[in-house]
């Protein structure tokens, strides 16, 4: 049994982070090591929230105990959202260097997106494009974080293309772009892609549900299932297919129930 590290953000009530990642994962067959970045009530778009943002010092205890487990040797994945501060990207990349050198690093470089900006601390960014990109097997932005990450602007299909492109050249293995819509994306839908380095380029088209207000949680989810079908050998192709798969279902029983958090459970048979 294969086993990934996820170093996230959790919340008790809902699905995002390592609330939105883990359990797929764990549908999937992986065993799962979570490590909290912060523990809060609910996620913050409801406005309202209690609990606490850890601290790096908190977090390399917490990574330091593992390893004394013997723990990190076994890893196979690593898996990281948002970062709260600059520290904690530098316990990323000391964790990182301390896993097996066949393990992969899924980073999902969460620091703003279309219509919102940045909502990170100002160092991130430059951590996500200086650092992660250059170590980071996998990399799945949304299409403003792409933007920034390449430092090309995306209006069609063709300048995704090219901005991936520039990922890869910085050491990027795979990149999937998640929320993508370009000049020639159909009305109502919104597309997914997956460029691989040296390699072919796949991209997938999924209707765009009327959900309001849109779930949080979704690129959590989405990178966590992209990196189990990656872990389990399947082609790019076939990953970005089952990825969009899953994350669809969950998107259709979240309608069904009428709420705003993510329906992970009843969607869990669509993840395999």
């Amino acid at each position: 049994m294969k086993t990934i590290l996820s170093i996230q953000s959790h919340v008790a009530y809902g699905h995002v982070g390592n609330a939105a990642a883990v359990f797929p994962l764990q549908r999937m067959g992986f065993e799962v090591i979570p490590v909290h970045t912060v523990q809060f009530s609910n996620h913050t778009g409801y406005g309202s929230w209690t609990g606490q943002v850890f601290d790096a010092a908190h977090i390399r205890d917490v990574l330091r105990g593992v390893e004394e487990r013997g723990a990190l040797a076994k890893i196979d994945a690593l898996l990281t959202g948002y970062l709260g501060s600059p520290a904690m990207a530098e316990v990323i990349l000391e964790v990182k260097a301390k896993l097996p050198a066949h393990a992969i690093w899924t980073c999902d470089p969460v620091m703003g997106d279309v219509g919102r900006g940045f909502f990170v601390h100002a160092d991130i960014p430059a951590f996500f494009r200086d650092h992660a990109a250059k170590q980071a097997q996998v990399m799945t932005p949304n299409q403003f974080e792409l933007e920034y990450l390449s430092g090309h602007s995306i209006k069609t299909l063709d300048d995704a293309k090219a901005a991936c492109r520039i990922l890869h050249e910085r050491g990027t293995k795979i990149v999937l772009v998640t929320s993508l819509i370009h000049a020639d994306t159909g009305p109502g839908m919104i597309e997914m892609l997956a460029s691989e380095k040296g390699g072919a380029v796949h991209h997938v088209a999924t209707p765009m549900l009327p959900l309001d207000p849109a779930p949080n949680g979704a690129g959590d989810a989405t990178a966590a299932l992209f990196t189990g079908h990656i872990l389990n050998g399947l082609p790019v192709t076939d990953a970005l297919t089952r990825t969009a798969h899953g994350i669809f279902a969950i998107f259709e029983a979240t309608q069904k129930s009428g709420g705003r958090e993510l329906s992970l459970i009843a969607a869990q048979d669509s993840y395999t």
